[in-house]
């Protein structure tokens, strides 16, 4: 009998997000506003976004050498609307953020691999007006709460379409 992956799915979420709030990293994306003292990424202008932590998780994911991270992208309403309706392309004001972590053995349990230190929290915001040049998408790429380099962001697009232009420039699919 095939088991039940919500479960897992749910703690593998619940412990990804514990390890944020235990890094500090738990910063606040939207667009800025005149006066907004949220830290933007360079170009886009995208921050991290409020409530991210009680979003639905889209899915995670364990990414091999170089990186060596575990990583949870979780969604806005809009984009969990977008994924259950398998819609694409995704509608304006979808929202995703991917937490990340270096993967550690788990102390209680050594087949399990658990997150450890936090590596980035990247978002994505759908706005086809003010990101017509980057296929809608406005990126943003932060480490330890503040956005990474312009050169970095520079090259969020690049490798979004070339991989996955045919998917709305998204590599998450929705887990099962």
């Amino acid at each position: 009998m095939a088991s039940d992956p919500r479960p897992i799915r749910a703690s593998l979420a619940l412990a990804a997000l514990a390890a944020l709030a235990a890094a500090g990293l738990a910063v606040a994306a939207h667009s800025p506003e005149p006066g907004d003292a949220k830290p933007a990424s360079p170009i886009f202008g995208v921050t991290v976004p409020d409530g991210y932590r009680a979003w639905q998780l889209i899915a995670p994911a364990l990414e091999g050498e170089p990186l060596n991270e575990l990583r949870a992208v979780v969604g806005n309403d809009v984009a969990v609307k977008a994924y259950a309706n398998g819609t694409l392309p995704f509608p304006d004001g979808t929202v995703l953020v991917k937490l990340a972590w270096k993967h550690v053995p788990s102390p209680e349990f050594e087949p399990a691999t658990v997150p450890g230190r936090a590596t980035t929290v990247q978002v994505m915001v759908k706005d086809a007006k003010r990101y017509a040049a980057t296929g809608g998408w406005g990126f943003g790429r932060f480490i330890d709460g503040k956005p990474v380099d312009a050169a970095q962001h520079e090259t969020c697009f690049a490798c979004h379409e070339a991989r996955v232009k045919g998917h709305d420039f998204v590599f998450t699919r929705f887990a099962p």
